[in-house]
């Protein structure tokens, strides 16, 4: 089967800094792709790169067959490439049912539509989404009264809004409570399995990488130095050489996770 994105040679220089250097994977429909390293291993940079956000200096990404490097990141998010942010993402002055009627109305292109009421539009197409992220009973709360977690989740299904192959999640457990982390991305694991959706992540907490992802890339200062499951992961020298050996994670959050 032929991979939902496929990505080759990509590199990224910022003046003589090699931020991204020769990285090369894929990504299977509904796998859970998780992406680690210490800070500044380059991972931002390389998400960036996948949705348009930064230009690469080489390299190829293409989503099922279809390269996207030089497209704007507005086309690829209509291609079929959703993400999200470590900050959320929402119109805090509307319910929770607005801000995800307003998704599928821009990729509806519906956004200069003079003769609907949006209030009006995608109500059951809405509430399927909400439903999804278990958020329906909410349904008509402001944005501005959630809890953190539950924003997480409205930004979750804001990205599902517009059927995606790909998600791009950055760190999407930043700022949360370690339960909310497990909900979350149990949550988004569910999705994964159900919806066939593929997501690649990046995350710091080594608990939520484990226990979640179906393979691990591991960056160090750009350079993509290991892949495999959660074991072969924890196994691997290089990697502990880099977490244990003076990288951002203490040596009992790899060795517990």
């Amino acid at each position: 089967m032929s991979p939902v994105l496929s990505v080759r040679n990509l590199a990224k220089s910022f003046g003589g800094i090699k931020a991204v250097q020769d990285v090369n994977f894929d990504v299977g429909k509904g796998e859970f792709l998780a992406l680690i390293g210490p800070n500044g291993a380059g991972k931002t940079t390389c998400f960036n790169m996948l949705n348009g956000y930064l230009k690469p200096n080489t390299g190829s990404v293409k989503l099922n067959g279809k390269e996207l490097l030089g497209t704007p990141p507005r086309k690829i998010w209509r291609l079929g490439v959703g993400r999200t942010f470590q900050i959320t993402e929402t119109f805090l002055s509307m319910t929770v049912l607005e801000n995800i009627q307003m998704a599928l109305i821009s990729y509806h292109r519906r956004v200069f539509d003079l003769f609907s009421r949006a209030t009006r539009l995608y109500v059951d197409e809405a509430m399927a989404l909400l439903d999804l992220v278990n958020m329906s009973e909410q349904a008509q709360r402001a944005c501005s009264e959630l809890a953190y977690g539950d924003l997480k989740r409205l930004e979750l299904a804001i990205a599902l809004a517009h059927e995606p192959a790909l998600l791009l999640m950055d760190e999407p457990t930043a700022g949360m409570a370690p339960s909310e982390r497990i909900a979350l991305m149990a949550l988004t694991a569910e999705i994964v399995e159900r919806e066939g959706v593929s997501v690649v992540f990046t995350e710091h907490d080594m608990d939520v990488v484990f226990a979640h992802s179906h393979r691990i890339l591991v960056l160090n200062r750009g350079e993509l130095i290991a892949e495999g499951t959660g074991e072969e992961i924890r196994a691997n020298a290089t990697v502990q050489e880099v977490y244990l050996g003076g990288g951002t994670l203490f040596e009992e959050e790899l060795a517990h996770a």
